[in-house]
């Protein structure tokens, strides 16, 4: 049984991020919020076994109506929340430190409103960076435990901002995570890939970029990191965005006949042996070196 999940609360977002599946309108999967009594199915079963559980998959998880009731239900297992921020500010903040969720990550890819909305689009930097300093505030007022972790998505864009990004997660008491952008299509990578070698995932080879991965017939995700969508279908991994590889539905079965199941079989078996016939393979991070993901 798996020592992690990722659990997708919702695959709706506030906002339009251009090489997000759910931001760019690439999702065909349908768009919903998880029932609670869903949520309570999974932990029930798997809470032997989990180490960690992330409440995000595609979308802003922040913006399920029922979002704290899920925090409290998944107590005394270590849960992760990555959010675009837009929802910390007000009484929030304070719930979110003292909620006993481990760790809140949010995303701000630049460090003022101009460099900030060319990747997240709608989005108000000034509210978000608001956002992240109540949250660290409630934090030192409260005593929490929650580990704060502000993501920088580098891109050519903001790249120049890293230091005042360091800075301000200084001032904050949180830990900057400077983090490559995986990018959709291959005819924009042009338009977002940093100069900075180490924030680079992909490389030119005949006229083409490709990953900087040798993609090599191994993937440690399949044995121990699913990921449920929204509405209770089981994926192998985080980098099945549409939903294209469904292992099983938690509706018409336990999570355990999914994890045993032949689909799961299959598809591991094809991991470890031409990884790279595998679509979603080819744009993952698994196994890369000289890269920060």
């Amino acid at each position: 049984m798996p020592v992690a999940a990722g659990i997708e609360l919702t695959n709706l977002c506030n906002l339009k991020c251009p090489e997000c599946s759910t931001g760019s309108g690439g999702l065909t999967r349908p768009a919903g919020y998880m029932d609670l009594q869903l949520f309570k199915k999974i932990v029930d079963e798997l809470r032997p076994y989990l180490y960690n559980i992330n409440l995000y998959f595609q979308g802003e998880p922040m913006m399920h109506p029922q979002f704290f009731n899920f925090i409290s239900y998944g107590k005394g297992i270590k849960m992760t929340v990555s959010t675009n921020g837009h929802f910390l500010s007000g009484g929030n903040a304070e719930k979110v430190a003292r909620s006993g969720l481990h760790r809140l990550i949010v995303s701000l890819d630049g460090m003022d409103q101009e460099s900030y909305s060319v990747y997240r689009r709608n989005g108000e930097f000034g509210k978000v960076r608001q956002g992240i300093a109540e949250v660290a505030k409630a934090i030192r007022e409260s005593d929490s435990k929650l580990n704060l972790e502000i993501q920088f998505l580098v891109n050519r864009h903001n790249e120049c901002q890293i230091g005042a990004a360091r800075k301000f997660a200084r001032e904050t008491g949180a830990v900057l995570r400077l983090k490559s952008m995986q990018i959709l299509k291959n005819d924009r990578i042009d338009e977002w890939m940093p100069a900075t070698e180490s924030f680079k995932r992909y490389r030119k080879r005949n006229g083409d970029y490709v990953l900087k991965s040798r993609l090599s017939n191994s993937c440690l995700r399949l044995w121990i990191n699913p990921v449920v969508t929204w509405d209770g279908k089981v994926i192998p991994c985080c980098f099945d965005k549409d939903g294209d590889h469904v292992m099983g539905d938690l509706s018409l079965n336990s999570f355990r006949e999914i994890w045993n199941g032949e689909k799961y079989r299959v598809f591991r078996e094809s991991v470890l042996t031409a990884r790279k016939s595998i679509e979603i393979c080819r744009n993952c991070t698994s196994g890369m070196r000289g890269v920060r993901y």
